[in-house]
């Protein structure tokens, strides 16, 4: 039996297996979930046929597809957007950047109503995060807090597109600039977005120095884990690149010998001349790489890339179109000046004069099977996870952070993913007026 008989046959298996099923009220409607079709499950299986398993031609042609997708010249596939978050800061640190290297108690600028690994990268990196407060209804910093935040040992602001949304990356960039600071776009829950800057529609984690994604199934997109770094600096490439496969030297790719056509002739630190270049380490890194396997299932997702994009806005619109005649009761979203976000959720926020809480819409909608979520970490610093860290030695807070509070206590989300229909839609604006009327 031949390669092309099995695809078939794996495809018609799909066909069957797989296709969505009609909508009925009542049905579980979840935030987030993978849209597929036979051609994410026929790569796989002709990957696994090939049982190449680490990188090789599918993870090649998805690098070269989403770099062309963001219009940027470089991109490295990693198995998660928390370790491409991890790599965008540890690039940072790299001896190769000279004077602007972050170094151990530099400060980096972010928010605390993020997800927790847009932070926790700072602080495994020795740097000390900058906290400042957010605006609502973007959910994205408030940029107003930008020079107070900002000290002598400020090197860089690392921030996400708030689900979606981007933030105002005008201003920001603007600070960056003056400041010659790096900028680094979590661009996880945004993939697809665009924003206008000096009369240029770019792609959002194109415009700092360094952008991240993931495609966890949640995502724009999907391989079930993975993540990706890109930029438009070649030399922040190669030390992501370096980082990324273990912190080596040497640029080949798996399976391949002597691309620099001088593996045995170099002389490296105090090694002896001629040691083999293939284990020569400029940079104490990690193996963050992804697999063949899911990379081929990304190739096939990239393709609908676009189609996705389209049907998130659009069911973000028709959210905000139907939810309109709440806004005396709930704060809407609204979206960056400028930008026309790929949306990852619709979240609202209740009012003081909502005459419910957030917590008793969040179970009204939960009992009849639509899944909520809060704004991630709501404040990260009332977490557990920063029991132990003390604020002006480990991290620094500007202001109160009085919106990212008010925002953990009043604030949540639905979905809007490609595979939501009409019906689906309307039961949840149904539930929630019901929630609130009741």
């Amino acid at each position: 039996m031949d390669k092309a008989t099995i695809l078939k046959m794996v495809a018609e298996y799909v066909k069957e297996h797989h296709q969505q099923k009609p909508y009925k009220t009542g049905d579980r409607i979840n935030y987030a979930g993978r849209v597929f079709d036979e051609r994410e499950v026929c790569n796989l299986v002709d990957s696994a046929l090939d049982f190449w398993l680490t990188a090789g031609a599918y993870t090649n042609k998805f690098e070269k597809g989403l770099a062309e997708f963001q219009g940027v010249p470089y991109c490295s596939l990693v198995n998660s957007g928390s370790s491409a978050n991890l790599l965008a800061v540890a690039a940072l640190t790299s001896p190769l950047l000279k004077e602007r290297r972050l170094k151990k108690g530099d400060e980096i600028i972010t928010v605390a109503a993020a997800f927790p690994t847009t932070v926790s990268p700072i602080i495994q990196c020795g740097a000390v995060p900058v906290f400042v407060d957010i605006d609502i209804p973007s959910y994205n910093i408030d940029v107003d807090y930008l020079e107070q935040a900002y000290s002598e040992k400020t090197k860089a602001v690392f921030l996400a597109h708030s689900l979606g949304n981007p933030f105002d990356l005008a201003r920001v960039k603007q600070f960056c600039d003056k400041h010659n600071l790096w900028l680094i776009e979590d661009n996880c829950d945004a993939l697809g977005g665009t924003y206008e800057l000096d009369g240029q529609v770019r792609k959002t984690g194109t415009i700092g120095d360094i952008g991240t994604s993931s495609f966890y199934p949640a995502h724009q997109m999907t391989m079930g884990e993975g993540g990706a770094v890109y930029t438009s600096n070649p030399l922040l490439h190669k030390i992501i690149r370096s980082l990324r496969d273990w912190g080596r030297e040497c640029a080949c790719s798996g399976g391949q010998d002597n691309l620099c056509g001088h593996r045995f002739d170099g002389q490296f630190g105090t090694l002896p001349k001629g040691y083999d270049h293939k284990y020569v380490y400029s940079h104490l890194g990690y193996n963050l790489k992804t697999t063949e396997m899911q990379a081929a299932i990304g190739t096939a997702q990239l393709e609908k890339l676009d189609h996705f994009v389209r049907r998130r806005q659009e069911n973000w619109r028709y959210m905000r179109e139907q939810l309109s005649c709440l806004s005396s009761q709930l704060i809407l979203p609204e979206k960056q000046v400028g930008a026309e976000p790929c949306w990852f959720g619709f979240i609202v926020a209740t009012r003081p004069e909502c005459p419910k809480t957030r917590n008793e819409i969040v179970a009204h909608l939960e009992k009849h099977n639509v899944q909520t979520r809060n704004l991630f970490a709501g404040n990260i610093l009332r977490h557990p996870c920063f029991e132990t860290y003390k604020n002006g030695i480990d991290y620094r807070v500007v202001g109160n952070l009085e919106r990212t509070d008010y925002a953990m206590h009043h604030a949540f989300w639905v979905g809007v993913y490609p595979g939501m229909t009409v019906e689906m839609l309307d039961e949840m604006v149904r539930l929630i007026k019901e929630a609130i009327a009741e």
